[in-house]
């Protein structure tokens, strides 16, 4: 009859009766205060037994709570109600050894007492209307509400034992309104431009979002004067805190003394290169950074060649800016190479030279010269000395304050361009840290300098902007690309945990859907025309922030449903990547940059990692139409080569290994392995997994296959070149002669991938490639390409269409001694 006694429905877990006296409840069992209540819930369990009756003699103690702690998705059964367990039936007590009759007897009657003596459970408002029985849990209506259509609710006064889990949740949901009406009310003050002080909690959920599209950074707290007015006190500050401190910097005079600083001036070049170099460094500078006023420049150019007898009347600053722009301007010249690289290599010299390195004055042509300097090195690959030089660059902008705004500027020109340059310097800082996977320079808390006005500067002038009317104010992407890398902190912040989840992935997602929007309609995934290949170079920050968002998750300490998601987010920016280069109406080798080659590079990667081969060859050979126009290519061949060979190897091992698994009395034409299940196991393969991380390797905190290699002896490392300047390759491929031969070229990389096409199978349904041309690959004297690489701009081997034609046909040729 043990089992007589047993509730079997969850109703209610006193299985007798008769009415239940309140009054004959012991202290222990009594209705807690609020404050324990929900103390107790946010600990380790939900009922934790602080207080328990002691037990009697024999009777096993009831089970701890930590056993059956709260579960909120568990679902209640007959032996569970309201997330406590119920007692062990009266034959697991009868079985206990040692125990007589009498003592059993006894142990049960205690039994039935300590269980009638626990405190009953809560009745919702209708149930206790009704004065019927109430079966709610924490997570599930009562059978009376359900059945009458009405919200079971705890809202009673008269009801002290509300439901504690309703209560947490009820709080919650205050707690997340008044954060909302915070937010709400920072936005607003930050709209009127008033401060608010933000405290460690607001902080962090600042942090953790990127900000809104075109949204001005939060204003500093400015200190005022209590004096009406302080022109004496200021007067007499000026002239005694010399040599003690520098007033801040559109406050300081401009000082008139003897420069003990001054080299011997470079000779300028010709005037007709000086042109070309000007208009190449507009179409791949200045478009995406417009860090001088084009018009100003011009002018200044037209006096300089005027008289170039007497150059020393020229400021040092302004024409080591000047060496500059023409060493970024000659890496994107059409000059074959490598002339243009060695030409690129004197002007940085010359710029270098008319550099003071004891400069304590600074003025915003020495900002723009180390800046600058910085990029081209970036070009040339010399990452560590961008760098260096970029630090430079932002020590000298924030002496000049560029990182504020402020109101002691004369001209709109000047306030802009101070704006320009400085948001320039954070762009690169964002994109250079990112990709070393090192830290930020710039602190986004210690700025507040507003967004460079969005006007063209033919269109600026001194007393403010002018522009006729139904013209488009605005045509460089400064403004799309400031808005992308903004987010790069919040970013930073999301991979400081093991795993970015899905919905903080949501969040960075939208944030580039809408900055993407910025960019023309041409631009976007699912539009099929041609857009000229400058259009790729901003479009590059936004792709390969994509990818470093999604790549992210590749990390082992990721469950691997993550993993699998970044695997295929990854592929998606890819093709997208693919596609955009197939859409280019020119070729890329006069304008890509060092961003976009790395994006490609990363995107190539990741397409013949996940089975997407024609696409890869699109990438391809977009590279090899850069080729040695910018140094970080040839490595990226030589990477590439060495992943085709692993994942070729790697994927005829699986299919050997299939085969010999199959069943041999099928017919020979079932035998064959199942791709799907190939290509499922090369994307869990751990080794590949290192490879098609690529660069995420060079950082410390983020890689993992560097690893126990503390204990290893070291490799010998082949000979190459160092410290032979800028010109010798060495220096900037990483790469001496015979390594950056022995991979085979751009030709070999396209069969490689050709032959995996033939003998693997399609992508998976639901995607089709464009049927785009890639633009005609234009060869360039004197490049190191094997012969063979021309393409004719109608040849099928530029298109997507026609190569997977022929790869189709080539899978169709397989022969049966091909298939054994």
């Amino acid at each position: 009859m043990a089992a007589s006694s047993h509730n079997s429905f969850p109703r209610s877990p006193n299985p007798s009766t008769r009415s239940y006296d309140s009054s004959s409840v012991s202290s222990a069992t009594s209705p807690r205060p609020q404050i324990q209540l929900l103390g107790n819930l946010m600990g380790s369990s939900s009922r934790p037994n602080t207080a328990q009756a002691p037990q009697p003699i024999g009777i096993p103690p009831l089970p701890p709570a930590t056993q059956t702690g709260f579960q909120p998705y568990t679902p209640v059964t007959a032996t569970s109600a309201m997330g406590r367990d119920s007692l062990p039936p009266t034959d697991s007590v009868a079985s206990t050894p040692g125990l007589s009759s009498a003592q059993l007897s006894a142990n049960v009657s205690a039994q039935k007492r300590a269980y009638r003596q626990r405190r009953k459970d809560p009745s919702c408002d209708a149930c206790r209307e009704r004065k019927v029985k109430c079966d709610a849990t924490e997570t599930t209506s009562c059978s009376e509400c359900s059945s009458r259509n009405v919200k079971c609710q705890f809202t009673k006064e008269t009801n002290r034992r509300m439901s504690s889990i309703k209560q947490v949740q009820d709080l919650e949901k205050q707690i997340e309104r008044v954060r909302r009406e915070n937010s709400n009310l920072r936005r607003t003050l930050a709209e009127r431009g008033e401060h608010m002080d933000v405290d460690a909690e607001g902080a962090e959920q600042l942090l953790q979002h990127p900000p809104e599209l075109n949204s001005e950074p939060r204003k500093r707290k400015r200190v005022t004067s209590l004096l009406q007015d302080p022109s004496r006190a200021r007067a007499a500050f000026r002239d005694f805190s010399r040599g003690v401190l520098k007033p801040p910097a559109p406050y300081r005079q401009p000082q008139v003394a003897i420069v003990t600083f001054d080299r011997p001036r470079p000779p300028l070049p010709p005037k007709s290169t000086v042109d070309k170099l000007l208009h190449t460094y507009y179409g791949a500078a200045h478009i995406m950074m417009p860090i001088l006023h084009w018009p100003t420049l011009q002018h200044q150019v037209e006096e300089l060649y005027q008289n170039t007898s007497n150059l020393q009347r020229v400021p040092m600053s302004w024409h080591s800016m000047f060496f500059a722009v023409l060493a970024v301007g000659s890496l994107f010249s059409i000059d074959p190479y490598p002339d243009r690289t060695l030409r690129a290599g004197e002007f940085l010299e010359a710029s270098r030279s008319l550099t003071d390195p004891w400069n304590n004055d600074f003025d915003l042509d020495n900002v723009r010269a180390s800046f600058l300097v910085s990029l081209a090195l970036n070009e040339l690959n010399l990452k560590s000395a961008a760098w260096s030089s970029l630090g430079c660059a932002v020590r000298s902008a924030q002496d000049l304050d560029l990182h504020l705004e402020v109101t002691g500027v004369r001209s709109r020109v000047e306030a802009d361009m101070r704006r320009r340059v400085w948001w320039a310097i954070y762009i690169l800082d964002r994109s250079l840290s990112m990709e070393l996977g090192r830290p930020f320079m710039i602190d986004d808390a210690d700025c507040d300098v507003a967004l460079p006005e969005p006007f063209d500067d033919h269109f600026l002038h001194t007393e403010g902007p002018v522009h006729p009317p139904n013209v488009v104010p605005l045509t460089h992407f400064l403004h799309a690309i400031i808005n992308i890398v903004r987010s790069f902190s919040a970013m930073r912040k999301a991979f400081s945990s093991p795993v970015v989840e899905p919905p903080r992935l949501a969040t960075f997602d939208n944030h580039f859907i809408a900055c993407q929007k910025m960019f023309p309609e041409a631009c976007e995934a699912n539009n099929a025309s041609l857009i000229a290949p400058h259009m790729l170079m901003p479009l590059a920050y936004l792709l390969s922030a994509r990818l470093y968002l999604h790549r992210q998750n590749l990390a082992p300490g990721c469950p691997w449903e993550a993993r699998s998601d970044a695997i295929q987010q990854c592929k998606v920016t890819a093709i997208e990547t693919a596609n955009l280069i197939a859409q280019t109406n020119a070729t890329l080798a006069d304008t890509a940059t060092a961003l976009l080659v790395t994006h490609v590079f990363r995107s190539t990667l990741f397409l013949l990692f996940t089975g997407y081969y024609e696409l890869a060859s699109t990438c391809m050979r977009a590279l090899k139409s850069i080729d040695v126009r910018r140094d970080v290519t040839i490595p990226c061949g030589r990477y590439l080569s060495f992943f085709l060979q692993i994942l070729g190897g790697k994927r005829r091992e699986l299919v050997s290994l299939y085969s010999r698994s199959t069943t041999p009395s099928y017919h020979p034409q079932t035998a064959l392995p199942d791709s799907r299940a190939i290509q499922d196991a090369l994307l869990k393969d751990e080794e590949l997994l290192i490879y098609v991380s690529a660069d995420m390797q060079a950082s410390t905190e983020a890689s993992w296959v560097w690893v126990g290699a503390e204990h290893e002896a070291p490799l010998a490392v082949p000979t190459s070149t160092t410290g032979a300047g800028l010109a010798h390759p060495d220096t900037r491929t990483g790469l001496n002669s015979k390594e950056r031969e022995d991979w085979g070229g751009w030709d070999s990389l396209l069969d490689l991938a050709r032959n995996l096409a033939s003998t693997a199978a399609s992508p998976a349904p639901g995607y089709a490639p464009r049927a785009q041309t890639l633009p005609p690959i234009k060869m360039e004297p004197g490049a190191n390409i094997s012969p063979g690489g021309t393409t004719e701009p109608g040849s099928s081997r530029n298109s997507p269409t026609a190569a997977a034609a022929s790869g189709s046909r080539s899978t169709e040729r397989i022969s049966i001694a091909n298939i054994i």
